[in-house]
């Protein structure tokens, strides 16, 4: 065993002007023996050791022994920590509060979610459409899937008529779904559960059936073995379903990793969007009112995302960035729906645009510098109105059927609780609909959005969080969260956990790195493959300019990301390890020579390219790859690895190997741990249960390793190393 003991042998702690001695409880800490196993790979040449490939098998013996005794090392060192269950506490009673979600009808019937405050899973209500909503039922109660709240509720869909219901529920975490099929009127099951699917929505054509998407049982785990043969089946109610019909997928000759259907609001038209990665899809429509009705392809490549959005009749209307970065919308007839046929309807701007339609309208949502602008438009492509909107942060929501008279939308920031407001569609008039009643006052907070200079000059806009009167004098906890990837935009909004971190007067900031989605397919491009080290320098710089400008300094930082985040923070720890006090990297990709063989993985590699590819994309990946860059005599941040036994989309090998890693080399007193949840996944459908604990832990490592002896809020000390 491997016996270190954390913690400062002596602080010196500063309480107003007055300076005493005292020492923080040191914790011991025991790390496990992780066996190594010579495996070495060959790539172009070079060969590649990798000791602890063993713990890639999710379902050996071993390596729940490890998992088991990780875990023990890890709770023992955390049940030390003074005021862990005083943030459990305060989470669970700001996290006490009841959540209501905006009403949909579905058929004569209205519906809504809704949280008593601590319950694991939102539990579904319904009223009759006119009725006095007081009178609402419960309709599907998620809670009683499974006592500990660990099979969650995976997405619904109603039949057109509002008369069926298919629900998809997920079990420990795991993206693989089952379909169970229910009378909307009586609550009953009324078919044997559809299983294996995953990655899917349900999308039906009128009352009869739906269509779905899964991909084949694979051989061994199913948590981890490779799956890269997608296909869309359509489900006739009455049937069972091996009769189910294929529809699309399966081709040997091009593996489409990700396939989805989905049947235009008048039946018209089943689309279908075939990618074989996470950026790009080919596109083809089959009219539905045509008995032998052939596919038609809309677009025979994967060098665009693109999709149908809304019809009129035989005229189509599909977003898209082909030609336009930073999308627009087009028109086409459906009869000959190819791109050189195609007509501006909403053209391109110099911001990304995100549309949705309800009530005859279309709306535009724009990103400006990540924040929410949305403009309504008519079905001639005519600008009715700019929508105005509450204040200054993310507006999402803005969607609802043809015939429907309003719509509600969403409102929030970092500093402001999500509210629900009720919108006039023809009157483009507001009224707050819903705000939840929470014990948190924004007023005492405040946001700042700054722009700061990366390595190459590029400029980064971020957003910092915290209290109003915040003293400027580097010795603010801080957490600088990340992800910069996958196109994915970080936008504004509240969160119960960031508000008890700010509570205890930290910082919380977030950068908007390349390789998202927040100024278009540039920004995206700019962060993948070749050029994904920009990603780690945004970063990098960000903490920087914090630290330059007094908000914190590296006894102060801490570093946050989850799955593409996971790997920022996992690379920004091993490049800079001197930069941050605490590094927490959640469900990280961290094996970026091996990613690409479990489950989905290989559709990531638009963003990261693979060791498979040639040599020179093999060297670059291996040059920031976590788990192959933690090295002999290196002082490594306090490390806190996180990570779902049940996570099927970045396997825990991945976590389970960095953690391994960093227990063998990391040189000094901060820990390395790992704290591996049971019957959880990538995080989707975590219980409330689980998530507080999850934080209880996450801010009580992060605060103690700074060297606070009590929470920041209960004292104004400050505890320098």
């Amino acid at each position: 065993m491997k016996k270190i003991l954390i913690g400062a042998l002596a602080l010196t702690v500063f309480i107003a002007c007055k300076t005493d001695k005292k020492e923080v409880a040191q914790i011991k800490v025991d790390y496990p023996e992780t066996k190594t196993v010579d495996t070495i790979t060959n790539y172009f040449g070079t060969e590649v050791k990798d000791p602890y490939r063993w713990l890639e098998d999710d379902r050996s013996e071993e390596t729940m022994e490890w998992v088991k005794s990780q875990n023990e090392v890890t709770g023992n060192y955390l049940d030390n920590i003074p005021y862990r269950e005083e943030l459990k506490e305060r989470l669970s009673t700001l996290w006490n509060y009841e959540k209501i979600g905006a009403p949909f009808i579905e058929g004569d019937y209205t519906y809504f979610y809704k949280n008593d405050g601590l319950q694991n899973q939102y539990v579904i209500y319904r009223y009759k459409t006119g009725e006095d909503p007081k009178t609402a039922e419960v309709f599907l109660d998620p809670n009683t899937f499974k006592e500990d709240g660990t099979i969650s509720l995976g997405g619904l869909s109603f039949s057109k008529d509002g008369n069926t219901l298919a629900y998809a529920i997920s079990e420990g975490g795991s993206d693989w779904r089952k379909i169970l099929i229910m009378n909307a009127e009586t609550k009953e099951i009324v078919e044997d559960t559809i299983i294996d699917v995953k990655f899917s929505g349900m999308s039906w054509y009128k009352n009869e059936g739906f269509y779905y998407s899964s991909y084949d049982k694979p051989e061994g785990s199913e948590l981890s073995a490779k799956t890269d043969q997608h296909k869309l089946y359509y489900h006739k109610l009455g049937t069972p379903q091996n009769e189910d019909e294929l529809i699309y997928g399966g081709e040997p000759s091009e593996k489409h990793r990700y396939i989805g259907g989905s049947v235009t609001e008048d039946d018209r038209y089943l689309l279908i969007s075939a990618s074989v990665s996470t950026y790009g899809n080919k596109l083809f429509l089959k009219d539905l009112t045509k008995p032998d009705g052939k596919l038609v392809t809309i677009l025979d490549n994967n060098d665009t995302n693109t999709y149908v959005i809304e019809n009129e009749g035989s005229k189509l209307f599909l977003v898209t960035n082909l030609d336009a970065p930073n999308q627009k919308i087009v028109t086409v007839d459906a009869s000959n729906p190819t791109p050189e046929n195609w007509v501006d309807f909403i053209p391109e701007t110099e911001n990304v645009l995100s549309p949705s339609t309800g009530g005859g309208y279309f709306f535009a949502e724009y990103m400006v510098d990540a924040v929410s602008k949305v403009k309504q438009y008519d079905y001639n492509g005519k600008l009715v109105r700019d929508v105005e909107l509450p204040g200054v942060g993310s507006a999402g929501g803005f969607g609802a059927k043809k015939e429907d008279d309003v719509l509600y939308y969403s409102f929030t920031n970092y500093t402001t609780p999500g509210s629900i407001y009720k919108y006039d569609i023809e009157n483009g008039t507001s009224e707050l609909f819903r705000k939840p009643k929470i014990d948190f006052n924004p007023e005492n907070y405040e946001s700042k959005q700054v722009f700061y200079s990366s390595k190459d000059g590029t400029k980064i806009p971020m957003i910092i969080n915290h209290k109003k009167g915040l003293e400027l004098d580097g010795k603010n906890p801080t957490i600088l969260y990340g992800y910069g990837g996958f196109n994915i935009s970080l936008t504004p909004s509240f969160s119960i956990t960031n508000a008890v971190w700010m509570e205890q007067g930290g910082i919380y900031a977030v950068p908007n790195l390349r390789g998202g989605g927040e100024y278009g397919k540039a920004w995206h491009d700019a962060g993948t493959k070749m050029n994904k080290q920009n990603v780690f320098d945004d970063f990098i710089a960000a903490a920087e300019y914090l630290i330059e400008n007094k908000y914190t300094s590296s006894d102060y930082l801490a570093v946050r990301g989850g799955s593409n985040g996971g790997l920022l923070v996992g690379a920004t720890m091993t490049q800079r390890p001197d930069l941050m006090k605490v590094a927490l990297p959640a469900v990280g990709v961290l094996d970026m020579l091996r990613y690409h063989t479990f489950t989905a993985g290989a559709g990531w590699a638009y963003d990261y390219g693979t060791a498979d590819d040639d040599e020179k994309m093999f060297n670059y990946l291996k040059g920031y790859s976590p788990v192959h860059n933690v090295k002999e005599g290196t002082e490594y941040p306090a490390t806190l690895v996180t990570t779902g036994d049940h996570d099927d989309r970045v396997v825990p090998a991945h976590s389970f190997k960095f953690a391994a890693e960093l227990q063998s080399k990391q040189t000094g007193d901060n820990p390395t741990l790992i704290r591996i949840e049971t019957d959880a996944g990538h995080g989707a459908g975590t219980p409330v249960s689980k998530t507080i604990e999850q934080y209880a832990d996450i801010f009580g490592f992060t605060l103690y390793n700074m060297g606070f002896e009590v929470l920041p809020s209960k004292t104004n000390q400050k505890v320098k190393g």
